[in-house]
């Protein structure tokens, strides 16, 4: 797995510039989108786009586990942002729904979030993830297996089924190992 990561990693950087970034289809429109819900998409990066941009300044992508390279892989190279949870830290229905102005919570890496103005993912507990980053409370630990995974999408399904399928192809071949 980590070879195909790799490769496409080299392979993302050689494709692109920083400034062309932004014109990914699905980055644009997700950009749109922030702009839209009241979000600075230039202080918000979704995260597909934040990834790119890293590849590009040649930082590359840490190294997590395979549920997490799975989703980074098909998130840069599709340009759409991914979650995926731990389904054992979730608690009732699954909604999706635009944050109030002053939410916050504990994003992976990056401390206290604010997620107020973006499309987030809650369950009975409160907010889970967006398509900028997604919470500490639920994030994917090395050997869990019941996940849930949302493939975020602001300009319909017209690719989104192949990249569905190609995400769902790597969890069974790949990450169920």
């Amino acid at each position: 797995m980590l070879n195909e990561f790799e490769k496409e990693i080299k392979r993302l950087k050689n494709a692109y510039i920083i400034e062309e970034i932004a014109q990914n289809p699905h980055i644009k429109n997700t950009r749109e989108a922030y702009r839209i819900f009241g979000k600075n998409p230039q202080h918000y990066r979704n995260a597909a786009e934040a990834m790119l941009r890293r590849i590009v300044k040649g930082q590359g992508l840490y190294h997590i586990n395979n549920i997490v390279e799975i989703n980074n892989l098909i998130s840069v190279s599709s340009g759409y942002s991914i979650g995926s949870y731990d389904v054992e830290n979730l608690q009732g229905t699954i909604t999706l729904k635009l944050a109030s102005e002053d939410s916050h919570y504990e994003g992976i890496g990056k401390g206290s979030i604010n997620i107020g103005h973006l499309p987030v993912l809650y369950d009975d507990l409160g907010p889970v993830g967006n398509p900028t980053s997604d919470s500490r409370r639920a994030m994917i630990q090395q050997g869990k297996k019941e996940i849930i995974s949302v493939l975020y999408s602001f300009d319909g399904t017209q690719e989104l089924h192949l990249w569905m399928q190609k995400f769902s192809d790597y969890l069974k071949n790949i990450a169920m190992l």
